[in-house]
């Protein structure tokens, strides 16, 4: 373990699995305390099962193997209850907040004149609303010290039209008003805000979307991406390299932007 982050506490949602559970064990190697919040149950919409209490639990192990502390909890970013109660045994476990990787997200197909309501409001209300409830219990520490980062995790979703998936392009470029207005009002307390948006990442969640569609992940992948560069997505590692950069004081002027992670796809 490095000591990079030594004395930093992360705030990880969507912690349990995938993009999530990469940047929060990375942290850890670099000295960091890790707060990992996910669901840790399934979920009725999307209908692919997501993270369970066991992989917190399995998280929780392999965090601690690397020498580094760690707070679980089992919540839901739409309840406002259980976000604050994290945030507050958070903050008293470790004293503080430095970083805020707002990962929690879902995706799920359907044309835009189809979903149902509560299709649209599940989408709207996990990948928006939640990184908005997250970051509103945690920006009141990160002012009374007087610093901080908060990374929302977007997608190329978050800056162009998609087919089929216009819920989940919706919360996506939301995010980014959040966090360019978030950006302006925070910049005089020395936190940074920005939003990641990279093409399709390889985690399990592409098991998901593909036995929607009864295709392979690898199929959805190269039907969707249109990278540029010769490559069905990028990987979980590639994810963690940049949040780590862009946590860092090495992105110190940094805020308010766009970090892509595209493999080129923008530029078709």
């Amino acid at each position: 373990m490095t000591n990079t982050y030594a004395n930093k506490t992360v705030f990880i949602t969507g912690a349990a699995k995938g993009q999530g559970r990469g940047v929060a064990l990375a942290f850890a190697k670099e000295g960091a305390n890790i707060i990992a919040f996910d669901l840790g149950e399934k979920i009725d919409y999307p209908a692919y099962n997501r993270s369970s209490n066991d992989d917190l639990e399995q998280l929780k192990s392999d965090v601690e193997s690397l020498g580094a502390r760690i707070a679980i909890f089992a919540g839901d970013v739409r309840q406002v209850d259980d976000v604050n109660y994290a945030v507050a045994k958070g903050i008293e476990t470790f004293g503080k907040i430095d970083v805020l990787f707002s990962n929690a997200g879902i995706c799920a197909y359907g044309l835009s004149y189809e979903l149902t309501e509560s299709e649209w409001d599940a989408m709207i209300d996990i990948n928006l609303k939640g990184g908005w409830l997250v970051s509103k219990a945690i920006i009141p520490q990160m002012i009374a010290q007087n610093s901080g980062v908060i990374i929302y995790n977007s997608s190329v979703a978050g800056l162009r039209g998609m087919n089929r998936i216009s819920h989940y392009a919706a919360s996506k470029h939301g995010l980014v008003g959040l966090a360019k207005s978030q950006a302006i009002e925070l910049a005089p307390h020395h936190i940074r805000v920005l939003t990641l948006h990279p093409t399709g990442v390889n985690t399990p969640m592409n098991d998901g979307l593909a036995e929607m569609e009864n295709a392979t992940a690898i199929e959805i992948a190269e039907r969707s991406a249109g990278n540029l560069q010769p490559v069905p997505w990028v990987e979980i590692e590639d994810i963690v390299h940049s949040v780590l950069f862009l946590a860092s004081d090495k992105a110190r002027f940094i805020t308010g932007s766009q970090y892509v992670l595209d493999a080129g796809l923008l530029t078709q």
